[in-house]
């Protein structure tokens, strides 16, 4: 299948704007860019009835999040978002947008967290962080107007990746109680050795190359690609993690991990499921959902299955 129609266009686009690929940018450059091209191409935001900007403690120092309430009364479910960007570039302004529909299609709290990046922070920087917030939603819930019974994590690549891991963490430490996960194309597998890595990691926004500067700047040099804190797929067991839907894009290097990762939770049991949306490439939601019409409707598919998941979690 050729990439759709819209996907050609805005990769043209960005071929015939000159712009040099971000890996061969420098980190503040990349990450000015990477918002500037969001802010252009991603979904607008939507009113919500809330919206609040806080720090938390965490384990190397404040952390900023982004509270997203939505309208209506009584206790919500709670959703932790984590933003993509290697984890070394992005921030709370990159998932607003996406953070706001998920607020209202699932009616539930989000709380967008800001963890630390690389280089100035390197692994496991990000997953401590990731955690510590988790923690946080879950100790502070009746402030949130929230569940703490009720708490999924969600994100984009990078930050689906922080999802998938600390779903793992709450797993194993007994809390926060985890009910779901939301994995957009999440990282999952440090090795880059899939198909799809080998057939799209040139021409499709995230190159192969892009991929090495990420782990060169999060993971340096030291870092053991096979932790399962930066390869949740290479895990030693995943029973009992939080049930999962994975949204994947064909044309994405990260497309066969994250599959793969899904039915790795299937085989022990876990329900997981997998959406593949053909044509598309990394980044197609979360940040180019504005000028995408697939990238949109993957977002409103991920609302109603938050909350169908979420709802059935207060109801059990």
């Amino acid at each position: 299948m050729s990439s759709d129609p819209q996907v050609k266009a805005w990769l043209q686009g960005l071929e015939d704007s000159g712009l040099p690929p971000l890996d061969e940018m420098s980190v503040a450059d990349a990450r000015a860019t990477f918002e500037a091209v969001v802010n252009d191409c991603g979904i607008k935001p939507e009113p919500v009835a809330n919206i609040t900007d806080r720090t938390i403690p965490g384990p190397g120092g404040d952390i900023p999040i982004r509270i997203y309430t939505p309208e209506g009364g009584g206790v919500f479910p709670i959703i932790v978002y984590f933003h993509g960007g290697g984890w070394v570039i992005g921030n709370l302004e990159v998932v607003h947008g996406p953070c706001t529909l998920l607020a209202n299609r699932a009616q539930a709290v989000v709380v967008s967290v800001d963890y630390r990046k690389g280089p100035e922070h390197p692994f496991p920087a990000a997953v401590d962080d990731a955690f510590a917030a988790t923690k946080w939603v879950a100790d502070s819930a009746s402030l949130l107007s929230g569940d703490s019974q009720r708490i999924a994590v969600a994100g984009d690549s990078a930050g689906g990746n922080l999802s998938a891991v600390v779903a793992l963490m709450a797993r194993d430490a007994g809390y926060p109680q985890v009910t779901y996960q939301m994995l957009f194309y999440p990282a999952t597998d440090a090795a880059r050795e899939t198909a799809s890595y080998r057939e799209n990691s040139e021409g499709h926004f995230l190159t192969g190359n892009l991929i090495k500067w990420f782990g060169q700047h999060y993971l340096g040099d030291d870092a053991d690609v096979t932790d399962w804190r930066i390869s949740p797929l290479l895990v030693a067991d995943v029973t009992g993690v939080a049930p999962a839907h994975v949204i994947t894009a064909e044309f994405d290097p990260l497309r066969d991990e994250g599959e793969a990762y899904a039915e790795r939770l299937r085989e022990a049991g876990i329900v997981a499921t997998v959406e593949r949306y053909d044509g598309q490439i990394h980044g197609f939601s979360a940040s180019l959902a504005g000028v995408m019409d697939q990238g949109r409707k993957s977002l409103e598919d991920a609302g109603q299955k938050l909350r169908d998941a979420l709802q059935a979690g207060r109801e059990a």
